[in-house]
């Protein structure tokens, strides 16, 4: 029997792959789970349609991140911090960086920023920021004394 699948199954192909299964198979497996449906004309159409939106989508999105990795990329960000004698009260952390940079109008999450070890002191730092699809930027952090 010929199925256009609806998700990606290991072993059998892709979401929108037209695939020739065993009747029982597809009967008993694939149509209950909402896994594949018949390979018929407006079907296939469907599915089709689905896909290039999807892809239409991901391109947008690779887009966006894109453009957010070029607009980070390079850029200094100071903070100002607590100290005694050039020592943080506490330390900066990629939690610290994710809310501060979500006031500048970033909206990153903590688990983007590469701070390892913990900055724990006054200075100039450079800070990687992993983001979607592999892209990454080089931001500066500059911490200065709190007035």
């Amino acid at each position: 029997m010929r199925v256009v699948l609806l998700k990606d199954l290991a072993g059998i192909g892709k979401e929108g792959d037209i695939k020739e299964v065993a009747d029982g198979f597809a009967r008993n497996y694939l149509f209950p789970n909402n896994l594949a449906v018949v390979a018929s004309k407006e079907n296939i159409k469907r599915v089709d349609t689905k896909k290039k939106k999807r892809e239409k989508e991901e391109r947008l999105n690779f887009e966006a991140v894109q453009n957010l990795a070029n607009e980070l990329d390079g850029r200094e960000f100071v903070f100002k911090v607590k100290e005694k004698d050039g020592k943080l009260f506490g330390s900066i952390n990629n939690r610290f960086l994710s809310r501060e940079l979500k006031k500048c109008g970033y909206d990153l999450n903590p688990e983007n920023f590469v701070v390892d070890p913990p900055i724990k002191e006054l200075g100039e730092y450079d800070v990687n920021v992993n983001l979607d699809h592999g892209l990454e930027a080089m931001i500066k952090v500059i911490l200065e004394r709190e007035e």
